[in-house]
């Protein structure tokens, strides 16, 4: 009774300004009606999904403006944009978190909805996994080559914590959130189908671990192992314990 009662409102919104504007009556159409959902939790797992496919769009696009303004080297108006991005992905990295309120066998019901499909094959995913090159490229060319700068002088034996070192660092959180949203999703698949289950594809799912070990910006994380084993060298990997100080209480 209730189902159908709200159903029916929610299916037929009153189309004031608002909701014309944000197109409203094609965007509550766009996941199943609440009569054909295969259990209680489909809704939750097509909203969630479809949201994330917004998010990626919105950080996909901002991207491209930090592309066209790294061009320019207008480094306030990247990092500007760059927390923007930040902030999308900690949105996305949470909303993970709603679909762990799933039982195993609730989304192996959705999981039959399916059909082959797979977070692999989500358009947004495979659209931001190929812009790090660029962003490094365009990086690497006004704030290194262009400044003859290199990343240890950045970091290192030039650091003056300038537009260089902070772009660098914006850049590196992209890719730390990155990871840390494949990290929670492969959190969220064992929890869900457990890791030695096979994937839609055939594959097994302990696959995507590997995908998660990748770093897209390499240089930028390397440098920290550079450097430390530089100060090692210099001051000495293993040292006299504070206990032993005669100063330390």
């Amino acid at each position: 009774m209730f189902r159908d009662k709200y159903a029916t409102l929610l299916n037929t919104p009153t189309m004031l300004d608002y909701g014309t504007y944000l197109q409203c009556e094609r965007l509550l159409t766009c996941q199943k009606p609440l009569n054909e959902l295969c259990n209680a939790d489909e809704l939750q797992f097509q909203i969630v999904h479809q949201v994330e496919e917004l998010w990626m769009k919105l950080m996909i696009y901002t991207l491209i403006d930090v592309l066209e303004n790294i061009q320019q080297q207008r480094s306030l108006k990247v990092l500007n944009l760059m927390q923007r991005v930040h902030f999308l992905q900690r949105m996305m990295i949470q909303q993970l978190d709603l679909l762990e309120t799933m039982s195993p066998k609730e989304y192996q019901q959705i999981r039959l909805q399916l059909g082959n499909g797979s977070g692999q094959e989500s358009p947004g995913f495979r659209t931001l996994l190929k812009m790090p090159a660029d962003l490094w490229e365009v990086f690497s060319q006004q704030y290194l080559i262009n400044r003859g700068k290199t990343v240890e002088q950045i970091y290192d034996s030039e650091f003056a914590h300038d537009d260089s070192y902070a772009l660098a660092e914006a850049l590196l959180e992209f890719d730390e959130l990155l990871q840390k949203f494949r990290s929670n999703h492969i959190f969220l698949i064992q929890r869900s189908i457990g890791m030695a289950s096979k994937s839609l594809k055939g594959r097994p799912v302990e696959l995507l671990v590997e995908g998660a070990k990748h770093r897209f910006f390499p240089q930028l994380w390397d440098i920290r192992s550079r450097m430390t084993d530089t100060w090692g060298g210099e001051y000495g990997q293993v040292r006299e314990s504070i206990s032993q100080c005669p100063f330390h209480p």
